[in-house]
């Protein structure tokens, strides 16, 4: 996720990383020469699409591209808000391992795997399987366990159970305390599941395809309603139509899937260093 001042307006006008515009240029070029046709269509022939037509599908247009865009900041905020919440209860559950946990190993065990957790739901949702990317925070023994496993988190939150339980077992930890515990280690699985629901829910492909043939028929038509009125200059106002109209869609494409790599997506390697922090220094202070 790109970090910006929203107050500096030139410096965000004028910053191309994260932008959509270098992926609007072939369409943009393409309305651009179209409207040059149009105008030359005009000149030799006196020919044009009156512009009442566009008039009134410009505004049924405008609210599509509106709601297309609402739906996919919904998707991202969704996202960002599960990710919010896996922070809280990460830093819940560490703090309550080293308030009722009296075992170090079993403190230092239970932090791992707390981190081990994100890092798993992390990799779940870019559909990641390579067990060598999380470096230390995974043991070669649960390495093995984990490799052919298709929701390894589960598995992991399922080894912080057993470890919780068997402490409650062997009277080292209360039954209160260990469903204190387990509320959190809930929240995460229904926060993987909320993650997974924006991942295998795309936007209708009807939906998405209507607007977008839409859009083109509009945006590739415009330039023949508006050479009457702006002869030589419809590449101009064709190109620019292009940019808000076409523009306005591919925000959309960019926000709806916020859990990749691309610039406007959520910082998920971030919160990933946040949790693992602050999981370490509860441990640390513990230990002190």
């Amino acid at each position: 996720m790109i970090d910006y001042d929203a107050r500096s307006w030139l410096a965000i006008l004028f910053h191309m990383r994260g932008s959509v515009l270098p992926r609007l240029l072939v369409r943009i070029g393409a309305c651009a020469a179209v409207g040059g046709a149009a105008a030359g269509a005009f000149a030799a022939t006196g020919w044009y699409i009156p512009p009442f037509g566009h008039t009134l599908v410009g505004v049924a247009l405008g609210l599509l591209l509106v709601f297309r865009t609402n739906t996919a900041y919904d998707r991202f905020w969704e996202g960002r808000r599960l990710f919010g919440l896996m922070v809280n209860r990460s830093r819940d559950l560490a703090r309550q391992a080293m308030s009722y946990v009296d075992e170090a190993d079993d403190r230092a065990t239970l932090v791992r795997h707390i981190q081990l957790t994100y890092a798993l739901i992390r990799q779940h949702v870019r559909r990641e399987r390579d067990l060598g990317d999380l470096g230390p925070v995974v043991a070669d023994g649960e390495r093995a366990a984990l490799e052919p496993v298709a929701c390894r988190p589960n598995v992991v939150m399922r080894w912080i159970s057993d470890r919780l339980a068997g402490a409650a077992t062997n009277g080292r930890l209360s039954e209160h305390r260990l469903a204190l515990m387990d509320q959190n280690l809930t929240t995460f699985a229904d926060c993987l599941g909320g993650a997974e629901r924006i991942l295998k829910t795309p936007i209708p492909f009807a939906y998405a395809q209507h607007i977008k043939s839409f859009l083109a028929l509009f945006c590739f038509s415009a330039p023949f309603a508006m050479a009457q009125s702006m002869g030589w200059t419809t590449p101009i106002g064709a190109a620019l139509i292009a940019f808000a109209l076409f523009g306005i869609d591919e925000i959309g494409v960019e926000i709806e899937d916020p859990f990749g790599y691309d610039p406007n997506d959520l910082p998920l390697d971030r919160i990933g260093e946040t949790i693992a922090g602050d999981t370490r220094q509860l441990l640390d202070s513990r230990a002190a």
